[in-house]
């Protein structure tokens, strides 16, 4: 027995990855482009497992996708490669457009000539699992009920359209040809491995770092955040037990405001490494421009998934945000190890204002 992964060696993946095989000894072909948020490393601890092959390749490439369907023969595949950060949307839509989309596109097609090729049980037992977000729903006001999985898709960013854009073909793709695909949106993860430009990484390295700790326009947007190890439980739920052509909702019941997420992290960072002159990490907080057309609130109604497959996190914010920052402070090899220069051009053009 196979699964076929992708984007497994980002932060969603890899995690996912490992977890399975805390679980599994079952065969994973793990394909990752290893763009700038791809990390071969996180999956060092893998080294020497036979039942982990991993292709550095891209879902946009139909030959590539083709060839591991047919020598494989996985029983099911988990899409999770994406393009994820909003930031780099705005200022760089193509690459979101090509990998979420028409990589998406490509990856539905080689999945459908391969489930073609299967027979009795092997062909009903065949499961496309996709990957998504909550973004895809748009914002929400401060009284508004949460995202149900019936809510009409309104994204506001070029990532969230792209991904808008590639849960439409993935139901066209059930629709039209019985491809037996499920899908998840999922809110805010966090937790290990998280590459240090979304908000909870990055307020962590740069705390350490004695730099300013950048807040968007005034810290009030809504999250729902999920632990990364309940959203791999969640995922495993789905894809043993999910009802083919269904969408489930993953969420951690855990709204909050960003700038409540900085403090808790400024608070740990004081409790668990105290800055030398005794002053909170607080301190280090500033305030930028907001960027464009930023959602002011998600959350999500995770009652389907509770109901029907029996899941629920295990995690609260507060137990998962503590096992994130120490792990973030037991782990600075791996935080120097992503921090290329082109990460640091990144940070620096994104908060030129901090």
């Amino acid at each position: 027995m196979t699964l076929l992964v992708t984007g497994g060696a980002g932060f969603i993946g890899s995690n996912f990855v490992l977890d399975w095989f805390a679980a599994s000894d079952e065969t994973v072909v793990n394909l990752d482009k290893l763009t700038y948020a791809g990390n071969v490393h996180n999956l060092i601890s893998l080294k020497g497992n036979q039942h982990h092959i991993f292709v550095q390749g891209d879902i946009g490439d139909a030959a590539l996708v083709g060839s591991l369907l047919a020598q494989h023969r996985p029983r099911a595949v988990l899409n999770f490669a994406a393009e994820s950060h909003v930031d780099r949307s705005i200022l760089g839509p193509g690459e979101f457009i090509q990998t979420n989309i028409v990589g998406t596109f490509q990856l539905l097609e080689q999945v459908r000539t391969y489930w073609g090729t299967l027979t009795g049980d092997e062909k009903s037992a065949f499961r496309l699992l996709h990957v998504s977000t909550d973004e895809v729903y748009g914002s929400l006001g401060a009284r508004d009920p949460a995202f149900t999985e019936n809510h009409r898709y309104e994204p506001n960013s070029p990532y969230s359209a792209s991904k808008a854009a590639s849960d439409h073909l993935v139901r066209a793709y059930h629709h039209t040809y019985g491809l037996p695909v499920l899908t998840t949106n999922c809110s805010n993860n966090y937790g290990p491995m998280h590459f240090p430009e979304k908000l909870i990484p990055l307020m962590i390295v740069n705390a350490q770092a004695g730099k300013s700790l950048p807040v968007y326009g005034d810290g009030q947007q809504i999250r729902d955040w999920l632990y990364v190890k309940d959203h791999c439980s969640a995922i495993r739920a789905v894809l043993a037990t999910g009802r083919v052509g269904e969408t489930y909702n993953v969420g951690g019941w855990n709204e909050k405001p960003n700038l409540e997420i900085v403090h808790s992290v400024c608070d740990l960072l004081d409790e668990l490494k105290p800055r030398a002159n005794g002053h909170s990490y607080r301190q280090q907080i500033t305030y930028v421009t907001d960027r464009p057309g930023h959602d002011r609130r998600y959350a999500i109604d995770a009652r389907k998934i509770e109901q029907e497959i029996g899941w629920k996190p295990a995690e609260t914010f507060e137990t998962g945000i503590r096992k994130t920052v120490q792990w973030y402070l037991d782990n600075p090899d791996w935080v120097t190890q992503v921090q290329s220069g082109a990460y640091r051009d990144w940070v620096a053009m994104q908060y030129a204002q901090a």
